[in-house]
């Protein structure tokens, strides 16, 4: 139940600014269930009791019943408005809430950090994003719809009977009572089945996800076999938790259908003795019986309805779990203004681990003046990726400082210190919109001129005109619909437009050809200039006429130079050039 009561304090928090709106409606629907229902029940009751009395002539009865006739029309055009009402207030509060929750989601998964991404499957985070918001409209549905007017009624009709049958009215109540504790006790049972089946349903979609977006690998190592029984194992696991959850259910509707069927006999076996005796007219035996149809009806999509309520609560709450993962990277509460303008790095006793507590950096230092153009090279696993990490705040240090321009990284906000750097990474990935709107996501407001004289400093401009349709050509997801090679010319041109005095270039011609990379580094002398930049290379060629290159082992600085300097030595640096050139390639 604790977990139910965090899915309904996420809830509550979008309910509470438009509670005026929602509460109205459980107004509207008491009056419309009293309309409807109770008082149209109790006019019946009257009209046949007039049509029967055998005393009165048959123009006074048709006079009298004319008479009750009257208010029985007004009672259901009555009824029939507040409904409508109630529907229309309804879908107005959930389009804006909706709406509002799919915002905060959003904001909230955003928020998470570098590692969090990693360690959670894309799919799993649309699927819990999608079941949060639609199980928010489910239970509101079931609650407004289902659970309020089933009570309303309840309550009312025990009201209105205990006037004609106090004994009838307590049959009513205390069935009604037994009746919610055991299926309550039902409910609380299946609770732990949903939790299982909408485990395995996550799974699912994790999976699926996992494998079309890995569908070229699938084919390539001819991998179908290996997926498709892999893929089977989860959709057995599902199939066993839906058949038991099923399963369970059809025995719930078994025990529901003979307690309603014996209460239905006891109450009209009662009323017959009742009228037989004298004690109930004909009127009421029908009102009885009017009643005893709704409630018994009413109580059946109760038992369902709690159902489907406590299913979706159990959906919302592998959502509230992610909103309640406390995110990784923090901004400060009071962050400073950034002061970040000529671009000087510097890590300053830099101590840095994974959560495995496997130590990258320790006692690291280095820095970069502003304006300096530095390669960073060694092989994979010397901690090349993780000073980028550290640089971006994707990662935070365990000890130590970064400073920008002799300001602390960690004193202002992550997206007041990512607008001071543009950052290429080894595989950019695209959105699935124009290439236009992907090179112009780095600058708001930025001009046709400004992207195409980007596009043809990344020499991305030949290739884009070529297109069907040019700069509104869509890439496709992730931006599949374009090679290698054209995808990291795009992510240049993106950088290439962004006002940043640091750029960080990761690997940033690692897809292009020969040909290609020469034009992009005669396009990077330009966009080098007046800019701090750190270039991570394997590929040492890209690094030559760099200002200064840092040589990285185990997480230290092993050399730094020239690169001639560094060849003169004939040491760490000249291993790796003379492999690279003898043609082997170290990674």
């Amino acid at each position: 139940m604790s977990n139910l009561r965090k899915v309904f304090s996420y809830y509550w928090r979008f309910i509470r600014p438009n509670r005026i709106a929602y509460f109205s409606v459980f107004l509207s629907l008491t009056a419309r269930m009293i309309f409807g229902s109770i008082f149209t029940g109790y006019i019946y009751k009257l009209l046949i009791d007039t049509l029967s009395n055998e005393l009165l002539s048959v123009s006074e009865r048709y006079t009298l019943a004319i008479n009750v006739f009257i208010p029985l029309v007004l009672s259901f055009l009555l009824a029939l408005a507040l409904g409508r009402y109630a529907e229309w207030t309804m879908f107005r509060f959930l389009s804006k809430t909706i709406k509002e929750m799919y915002d905060f989601c959003f904001k909230k998964i955003c928020l998470h950090s570098y590692n969090f991404y990693n360690d959670t499957f894309t799919g799993s985070l649309v699927a819990k994003t999608k079941r949060f918001v639609g199980s928010f409209d489910r239970m509101t549905g079931i609650a407004v719809f289902n659970f309020w007017p089933t009570i309303s009624l309840i309550a009312a009709s025990v009201i209105a009977l205990s006037f004609e049958s106090r004994t009838l009215a307590f049959y009513f109540l205390g069935w009604c009572i037994l009746y919610s504790v055991i299926i309550v006790f039902f409910v609380r049972a299946k609770i732990k089945i949903d939790l299982e089946r909408a485990e395995a349903d996550t799974k699912i979609t994790g999976v699926l996800a996992d494998s079309i977006t890995n569908m070229s690998n699938i084919k390539t190592f001819s991998a179908f076999d290996k997926e498709f029984s892999h893929f089977q194992s989860i959709t057995l696991f599902l199939k066993e938790r839906m058949y038991r959850a099923w399963r369970f259910t059809i025995g719930r509707h078994a025990f529901q259908s003979l307690t309603m069927f014996l209460f239905e006999a006891l109450v009209i076996y009662s009323a017959i003795g009742f009228w037989r005796d004298g004690e109930i007219t004909i009127g009421v035996f029908v009102m009885i019986y009017a009643y005893l149809h709704n409630i018994t009806g009413r109580v059946w999509d109760l038992s369902s309805g709690l159902t489907d309520f406590m299913e979706a609560s159990t959906n919302g709450k592998e959502m509230v779990d992610i909103l309640e993962t406390e995110v990784e990277v923090k901004d400060p509460e009071n962050p400073e203004q950034s002061r970040i303008k000529e671009g000087m790095i510097e890590f300053k006793n830099i101590y840095f681990g994974y959560n495995n507590n496997v130590e990258v950096l320790s006692d690291f230092n280095f820095k970069i003046k502003s304006g300096e153009r530095v390669g960073l090279v060694g092989h994979s696993g010397s901690g090349k990726s993780t000073i980028t990490k550290l640089i971006m705040r994707f990662v935070d240090v365990d000890r130590g400082e970064i400073l920008f321009d002799g300001q602390n990284i960690a004193n202002i906000t992550q997206d007041d210190l990512r607008r001071s750097i543009s950052y290429v990474p080894q595989e950019p990935i695209l959105f699935h919109r124009s290439i236009k709107e992907n090179i112009s996501y780095s600058k708001n407001n930025a001009t046709d001129e400004e992207i195409f004289d980007a596009a043809k400093k990344a020499h991305a401009h030949d290739f884009i005109s070529k297109l069907p349709s040019g700069y509104d050509t869509l890439v496709g997801e992730r931006g599949v619909k374009l090679s290698g090679g054209e995808r990291q010319r795009v992510a240049i041109a993106r950088a290439m437009l962004k006002p940043a005095p640091i750029l960080i270039l990761d690997e940033a011609t690692s897809s292009l050809d020969s040909i290609s990379e020469s034009y992009i580094q005669e396009a990077f002398g330009e966009l080098m200039k007046d800019k701090t930049t750190l270039v991570i290379a394997h590929r040492l060629s890209t690094i030559q006429k760099m200002d200064r290159i840092i040589v990285l082992d185990k997480g230290s600085i092993v050399e730094e130079g020239t690169h001639k300097e560094l060849l003169a030595k004939n040491g760490f640096y000249a291993n790796l050039w003379n492999r690279q050139t003898g043609g082997f390639l170290e990674e």
